[in-house]
């Protein structure tokens, strides 16, 4: 790469060629002159009106899945690019099934390579499949654009900082292929068929009466009404479902080097298939994780619902989970269940049974709370718990889907 060094040679080849007495050294000074010169002022417009883009066939899809990632570039202009070198930035958690990528510097991330050569007034578009064999939440770009004259004196970068996303959801499996029956796995939640007092849904008050409970008055309305009322719920028959998350995958530190990947993403799976066993069963579940959303200072935390777009809101929080825990799963799981309905059924998924949560759990169940734990990986550190209902979820079963899904890819 010449670079600023063009004009110095230019000069001293003339120097050289006056102290010689070689006008043929001048004619060769020349044209190096004008052929460096024009290599420049090539490099100078080499970018400019380049249009690059990039595009998803879809931004959120299901592990396993296959989608088409499209790069298009555009040169809006009279001066061709004999070459124009594209490095696109993507996550290496994602499988190219046409291209090759290469190690990037940055952890987790890889480069995408292309070599083009693209007339004026032209627009040239390639297509990628990408697999998905990965959940999580990714980003594709910035992307760099290389460029210069046609004989490589000189060269010109540009950087596209936009980003793209791709949201993949995890794996749902049934809860069979978990090791848990999916008849009653958590006991028959609506074997109560009276109708029970919900005591987070206030419907109304009314005047108080001798044997209400006192928790139940409403001190704003008797301070309005000058006499006592009590706080009246609303009726319901349907129970409720609390999914805990604990993301941690070692007892002994929060780092995240000490990250399980294989607990982890086994402890993801079975929370996607028991939320879609429930929703899909008309139960209102919720969501509980401790640990942040991807940017965010905000925890994952989704009260029971029954709309709709319950299932995806709890596979998105699913697909973000990183193993950063953000606090005990002890101290979350106090904090929520305060605000949960009575007869909310808590099933916490952790592969740290340590004493401490073990004995929060039993807490709750001797207040009279309906209460599951799901082990996940080996027993070896399990804590005994007779008195809870416990499924133990082998770390084999995700290894398994996921050997499943590679040898398709591979066929």
């Amino acid at each position: 790469m010449l670079g600023s060094a063009w004009l110095f040679i230019t000069v001293l080849l003339v120097i050289v060629a006056v102290i010689l007495k070689q006008p043929s050294l001048l004619i060769v000074a020349a044209i190096f002159f004008l052929t460096s010169g024009i290599a420049r002022l090539w490099s100078k417009f080499a970018l400019q009106r380049v249009d690059y883009s990039r595009k998803l066939s879809a931004s959120r899809v299901f592990f396993g899945e296959t989608i088409m990632f499209d790069i298009s570039v555009t040169n809006a202009k009279l001066l061709p690019l004999p070459w124009l070198h594209i490095e696109e930035e993507v996550p290496e958690e994602v499988t190219f099934l046409k291209g090759r990528t290469q190690v990037s510097s940055k952890p987790t991330r890889a480069i995408l390579s292309n070599f083009l050569s693209i007339g004026w007034y032209h627009r040239i578009i390639r297509h990628y499949p990408v697999q998905c064999l990965r959940r999580g939440l990714f980003f594709f770009g910035p992307t760099e654009l290389n460029s210069g004259d046609p004989f490589g004196f000189f060269r010109v970068s540009k950087t596209v900082e936009k980003q793209d996303q791709l949201l993949v959801y995890p794996l749902i499996i049934s809860l069979e292929e978990l090791g848990i029956p999916s008849r009653h796995p958590f006991g028959d939640l609506r074997v109560r068929r009276h109708l029970f007092e919900d005591p987070v849904q206030v419907m109304t008050t009314r005047d108080y009466v001798v044997g209400d409970p006192l928790k139940h008055i409403h001190w704003k309305t008797t301070a309005r009404l000058q006499r006592l009322q009590t706080r009246v719920f609303e009726h319901t028959t349907t129970a409720d479902m609390a999914l805990f998350l604990d993301t941690r995958t070692t007892a002994d530190t929060f780092f995240w080097n000490l990250l399980n990947p294989d607990y982890l993403e086994t402890a993801v799976l079975a929370a996607a298939a028991i939320a879609n066993h429930a929703i899909q069963n008309d139960f209102k579940v919720g969501f509980y994780a401790n640990e942040y959303y991807y940017y965010s200072d905000r925890l994952m935390r989704l009260p029971p619902a029954s709309h709709p777009d319950q299932l995806k809101a709890i596979l998105e929080a699913l697909a973000q989970v990183k193993g950063l825990p953000a606090m005990t799963m002890d101290k979350l799981l106090f904090r929520e269940v305060r605000n949960l309905p009575w007869e909310t059924t808590i099933v916490l998924i952790t592969a740290v049974p340590v004493a401490e949560l073990i004995g929060s759990l039993k807490y709750l169940q001797r207040l009279g709370r309906r209460v599951a734990l799901i082990q996940i990986g080996s027993q070896a550190h399990s804590v005994k718990s007779d008195a809870l209902l416990t499924y133990h979820v082998s770390e084999e079963v995700y290894r398994k889907k996921l050997e499943v899904l590679t040898l398709k890819q591979d066929g």
